[in-house]
């Protein structure tokens, strides 16, 4: 009886030694999952985020001649409408580091989200230019600062796949561009014809992007590094709190991120030339709207399969300035074809553009590449992204003047094929292996 009893008080006590050793792996083994579950609702949340970080520009550009016969619109106001995306983004966009700072990266997202989804809204409803202009770019406050710290969250949440993750966003958002561009027309139709209607329905993408960073907008630590949400990739044995404490780096001394936001400057000049205009280039050429739309979307949806590939490229070669080269004669054939036979090869310039459109992912992929941490990556992605936008206000503006002034679209294709020139030179100079910090610490 009594061998019998320590026999049970054995086992009982090797079960509760068991249970309780195999406690904190269960613990683990549960906190690992939440871990992953989260992995995976940040990184739904980036593609959702980068699905609208255009669409509030594209849909426009589809509907450009609707909405300035609805707003009576001359063609300088049209070109100043254009003009406003770079513009908010130049302004804004140089507050997020400090936003996220403040907040955290996740919470300025998320408000962001919600931004764009009411300006998109209630701006067709308005009425006159002027509050059209101003719900615009609230929509556009939105963009920017999810422009700045896109980036940021990729290099310190997943600082092994910066190429990869730089791609899947910039995939994304590429083809939340060409959708817009492409069934703007078609659904506005559809909706019984009305530009207030097919504007307005974007904002309902842009509120299904709030629901996954709603988790993220209360973790105020993951964006309170020194320079907005960067302390986890610092490097091996790097105390995050000394991170977080290093001086900000003068980021003006460096030559690399003085050429990067100029190359970044250019290329969003032809981007939103291309996203305000491109359109109304092939509908005063004889091409019918829907297939100008189409037109748009092709050129933009070249930046789906590119936008995933051409950063993974680039973290994979020393220099990226071979990358540039290609993506700048491209551009260069495709103005030429659109100058001397826009309707006639209109598929294949849509084609030869997209290709020189994705110097916007490689933009991107190089603010990722040419700083150590993530506090300088903030820096740069806030000074080349700001600096940048400030540089491309004027095209869209200027190409808007010329067309009225001159009846034609010769001299401002003459003007985006020009300008394609410096963007390639000064994107070998930002593509070449080196690190801001190491630049602004030898000047």
């Amino acid at each position: 009886m009594m061998g019998l009893m320590a026999s049970q008080e054995t086992r009982t006590r090797t079960t509760t030694t068991a249970r309780t050793s195999a406690t904190p792996d269960a613990r683990t083994s549960g906190d690992g999952t939440a871990r992953a579950w989260r992995t995976r609702l940040l990184v739904v949340g980036i593609v959702l985020a980068a699905m609208n970080l255009r669409p509030a520009i594209t849909s426009l550009g589809a509907l450009l001649e609707e909405v300035r016969d609805g707003l009576g619109m001359s063609g300088s106001v049209a070109g100043l409408l254009t003009s406003v995306p770079p513009l908010c983004f130049a302004v804004f966009g140089v507050t997020a580091p400090r936003l996220a700072r403040r907040f955290g990266a996740g919470a300025v997202v998320c408000a962001g989200m919600a931004a764009i989804g009411t300006g998109l809204l209630i701006r067709p409803y308005v009425g006159g230019t002027a509050a059209f202009l101003a719900t615009s770019a609230l929509a556009l406050m939105g963009i920017a600062v999810s422009n700045v710290l896109m980036p940021v969250i990729v290099k310190r949440h997943f600082p092994d796949r910066v190429g990869s993750m730089t791609g899947l966003y910039s995939m994304a958002l590429a083809l939340g561009t060409a959708t817009a561009a492409a069934v703007t027309v078609p659904l506005t139709d559809a909706l019984g014809g009305n530009w207030q209607t097919g504007l307005a329905v974007w904002a309902a993408v842009a509120a299904a992007a709030v629901l996954p960073w709603l988790s993220f907008a209360r973790e105020r630590d993951t964006a309170q590094d020194g320079n907005a949400a960067a302390r986890a990739d610092d490097g091996p044995g790097r105390d995050g709190r000394a991170a977080a404490e290093a001086p900000a780096l003068r980021i003006t001394r460096s030559r690399t991120a003085w050429a990067l936001a100029v190359f970044f400057g250019l290329q969003a000049t032809a981007a939103y030339i291309t996203m305000g205009w491109m359109a109304q280039i092939y509908r005063d050429a004889g091409v019918p709207a829907g297939t100008a739309g189409l037109l748009l979307a092709v050129t933009m949806v070249m930046g789906v399969p590119l936008a995933f590939v051409i950063p993974r490229l680039a973290t994979r070669l020393p220099q990226q300035g071979p990358i540039v080269l290609v993506l700048g004669v491209s551009g260069l054939v495709g103005y030429a074809g659109l100058y001397f036979a826009p309707a006639a090869g209109a598929w294949a310039w849509a084609l030869l553009l997209g290709v020189a459109n994705c110097a916007f992912p490689l933009a991107l992929t190089m603010v990722g590449m040419r700083a150590r941490s993530g506090a300088g990556v903030a820096q740069l992605s806030a000074f080349a992204q700001s600096t940048g936008y400030l540089i491309s206000i004027p095209g869209p503006l200027l190409v808007g003047v010329l067309y009225q002034h001159s009846g034609g679209w010769g001299l401002p294709i003459a003007l985006m094929a020009g300008l394609m020139i410096p963007q390639t030179v000064v994107g070998v100079l930002a593509g070449r292996d080196r690190t801001v910090e190491d630049e602004a610490a030898r000047r």
